[in-house]
C-alpha cells in the first residue's frame, strides 16, 4: 500500500463522524446552524453540555431524559444542539474542538457537566439546569421542556 497513514487518517475521521451520528439523529452539532433553524421554525434551542466519556452524571441523564419515552413529545419542539467535551479529544475534529470550547466559555463559566440551557434564536440563555443528581430524577428537566414547548 502506498499511503499506509492516508488509509488511516481516512479511517479514524469516519469513524469520528460515525460516532457523531450514532446520537440520535436530531442532535445538531453547529451553533451557527443551530441558531438559524431556530429562528426560521421560531423554536428554542436545546443545548446540551456533555462530556461523554468520562461524566457518569451525563450518561445517566442520556439514559434517564434523552433515551425516555417521555421525551419523544419534545422532538419537535425544539431545535437540539450537542456539545461534547470528552477527555479523549480524538473524538471531536479539531474544528468541533474549537467550536465546543468557545460554547462551553460562552454557556457554561461555572463548567458544570451536564448542563440544559434553553437558547433563543439571538443565543440568549432563558433558562437552565445544572448537573444531574444520582436519585435520578427528571421531574425538572421534563418541567422546563414543557415550559418551553410549543
Amino acid at each position: 500500500m502506498r499511503y499506509p497513514y492516508l488509509f488511516l487518517l481516512l479511517f479514524l475521521s469516519n469513524l469520528v463522524v460515525f460516532s457523531q451520528e450514532q446520537k440520535d439523529s436530531y442532535w445538531l452539532y453547529d451553533f451557527e446552524q443551530a441558531k438559524e433553524i431556530s429562528k426560521e421554525e421560531d423554536k428554542p434551542i436545546l443545548m446540551y453540555f456533555s462530556g461523554s466519556d468520562w461524566c457518569r452524571p451525563c450518561m445517566m441523564l442520556q439514559e434517564d431524559v434523552f433515551d425516555n419515552y417521555k421525551f419523544q413529545k419534545f422532538k419537535n419542539a425544539f431545535v437540539f444542539l450537542y456539545i461534547d467535551i470528552p477527555r479523549n479529544t480524538d473524538l471531536l475534529s479539531s474544528d468541533q474542538k474549537v467550536q465546543n470550547f468557545k460554547l462551553l466559555s460562552t454557556y457554561n463559566k461555572q463548567k458544570t457537566f451536564p448542563l440544559i440551557n434553553i437558547v433563543n434564536h439571538k443565543g440568549k440563555i432563558l433558562d437552565d439546569i445544572s448537573g444531574y443528581s444520582s436519585l435520578r430524577d427528571t421531574t425538572y428537566h421534563f418541567e422546563m421542556f414543557e415550559k418551553y414547548s410549543r
